[in-house]
């Protein structure tokens, strides 16, 4: 009886030893912005704000060389639960890279829906949903076409498989109303030629269970010959729908003027399949570091938001950061 006794608590230990929780210390990171933002069309009267995120993140090697990483953002701007991104990445060291994202991820397409040259911001990024609209509401912003990114997906990526290629993969499974039914990404890009880069993305949203399912489609290309760099790049959705087919173009220049200051322009254009006039965005940028300081500007402007032809969807804007690093 005593030896079952203790053959029965010898398997408890075990198995509460084996199913312990295993904490490891974390970091603490943030960043330290100051930024002013506006436009010609609106109400607020304060376009001053600051960065308002902390990151804690760990990591740690295991015993088959493999590293784990998990982060954690804290940010204010999330008013329901002030948890925002959070992911746990999985170094494989040579096999590459998967990453878990309970929020704030990206798909293998939408991580380059728009990858142009650009001193600061992207054409349609400075002129924003979130910045003050004047009163009006209703007109959506247009932005480049990537694919459905909800919480909980996976992503994939390597860069040592074949050399000169980077390839990423990404999963979503099926989760309710964001996405019905899973939908799988695919990205490839080229570096083996010095200078060029050439990129391929497809990826599927499968948000409304067969009734407007698109395919996306982008592809790229930017090439850097001394201190220029110029790029372009076009994307598709083709939708179940018909009036739901779109279309992306964006190009970009940036020309480094010293070690310390690049100036950039970037430009694009939305087509919506259901809306006859196009979305027009535009953007001209600097960024100047000394130091530990980076100070960007840029001016922006947009016609025609949302594919409205109203006077008030034609909107300038501006937006300059300074941003210290220590």
């Amino acid at each position: 009886m005593n030896n079952l006794k203790k053959i029965g608590l010898t398997a408890l230990g075990t198995s509460l030893i084996a199913t312990a929780a295993h904490a490891g210390a974390l970091s603490v990171s943030g960043s330290a912005s100051i930024t002013l933002s506006g436009k010609d069309k609106g109400t607020a009267g304060n376009g001053f704000s600051m960065s308002d995120s902390v990151t804690f993140s760990g990591s740690g090697e295991m015993d088959n060389g493999w590293n784990v990483t998990v982060s954690y953002e804290l940010d204010d701007s999330e008013t329901a639960t002030q948890m925002d991104s959070r992911s746990v990445k999985i170094d494989t060291n040579g096999m590459g890279v998967i990453t878990f994202s309970g929020h704030g991820g990206s798909s293998a397409m939408g991580a380059v829906d728009d990858v142009m040259p650009t001193a600061y911001g992207e054409s349609f990024d400075i002129i924003s949903a979130t910045m003050d609209t004047g009163g009006k509401t209703g007109t959506q912003i247009f932005n480049a076409i990537g694919s459905n990114a909800p919480n909980n997906m996976f992503h994939y990526s390597s860069g040592d498989l074949v050399d000169g290629f980077k390839v990423s993969a990404s999963y979503v499974p099926s989760n309710g109303s964001a996405q019905v039914e899973s939908a799988m990404d695919f990205a490839i890009e080229y570096t083996g030629m010095e200078g060029l880069t050439v990129g391929y993305a497809a990826g599927e949203e499968n948000a409304e269970g067969g009734t407007s399912n698109t395919d996306n489609t982008t592809m790229y290309v930017k090439y850097a010959y001394g201190p220029v760099t110029v790029g372009i790049q076009e994307s598709e959705r083709d939708s179940t729908a018909a009036t739901n087919d779109d279309e992306f173009e964006s190009m970009g220049i940036t020309y480094q003027v010293s070690d310390d200051l690049t100036v950039g322009y970037h430009e694009s254009s939305f087509n919506d399949g259901n809306i006859a006039t196009d979305q027009e965005n535009s953007n001209l940028s600097a960024s100047y570091t000394m130091g530990g300081m980076t100070l960007s500007v840029a001016m922006a402007e947009e016609k025609n938001r949302g594919g409205s032809t109203a006077a008030a969807d034609d909107v300038k804007g501006y937006a300059i950061n300074l941003a210290f690093a220590f």
